[in-house]
């Protein structure tokens, strides 16, 4: 049986993951690691609140469990934040990554970590894993501090880069765009989108999916992983009303 643990496993895809990978019990035995109490609706795997910035009790735990793999889901992602809490978004975006790191080249355990296309300017469109990185942001220039950590690290790593995921699962504490535009049109709002941002927007499931498969065939490396449609956030929102 294959021993995973899922940090961030009370958000989009950490749920996503969760109902992935408990459809085959027999196959994979499952820890969950985020704060406060489980939001994920089911019991039916290992569930640990904990604060995974505090290095002591991250390496503790997982040392108990031992695992095969952990994915790393966990992230500061909203942008404005990062960019107004510099030392916030260090913490759990790049630090983190560094404990997960170490403690996966002590016990020997393969990291799939989950990255972005902030890392990218914007300016070339449909990149390549190849081609150079250069953010932004805050947001995007901590995401790639913590792949430059698995790059230069020693241990079985995945890089999953990815855009604009959205879906949604039994708890959801933040709003993803398409939940945003279908509350806000139900609610009769006029909302107002900008037509130049070029995305293509994940399915949360696909996302999961892809993390899975990185597990079962134990792929290193850097990938991106999206949907195929590239469209405006005008369009994204056009398609949802």
């Amino acid at each position: 049986m294959i021993k995973i643990i899922i940090t961030g496993s009370n958000g989009l895809l950490g749920q996503s993951l969760l109902n992935l990978l408990l459809l085959e019990k027999t196959q994979y035995q499952v820890f969950g690691f985020s704060r406060g109490e489980n939001r994920s609706g089911t019991n039916d795997f290992s569930y640990t609140s904990i604060d995974i910035t505090n290095k002591k009790k991250l390496k503790n735990t997982i040392e108990k469990i031992n695992p095969d793999f952990i994915i790393n889901t966990a992230a500061m992602t909203q942008v404005d934040d990062c960019e107004s809490d510099k030392e916030a978004c260090d913490t759990l975006n790049v630090t983190v990554v560094k404990y997960l790191t170490e403690i996966s080249e002590q016990l020997n355990i393969h990291l799939v970590h989950l990255s972005t296309d902030f890392i990218f300017d914007g300016i070339k469109g449909n990149y390549k894993e190849t081609d150079p990185p250069n953010p932004l942001n805050y947001y995007g220039l901590s995401k790639l501090k913590a792949e430059q950590v698995l790059v230069n690290s020693q241990i079985d790593f995945t890089i999953l880069r990815t855009i604009l995921v959205y879906g949604k699962v039994y708890d959801m504490s933040r709003n993803n765009i398409v939940l945003w535009v279908k509350s806000m049109l139900e609610e009769g709002k006029e909302i107002t989108i900008v037509d130049d941002q070029f995305r293509m927007p994940t399915y949360v499931d696909d996302l999961a999916l892809a993390c899975k498969i990185a597990v079962d065939k134990k792929v290193k490396g850097i990938f991106h992983v999206s949907s195929k449609q590239l469209l405006s956030v005008f369009e994204i929102a056009y398609q949802i009303a």
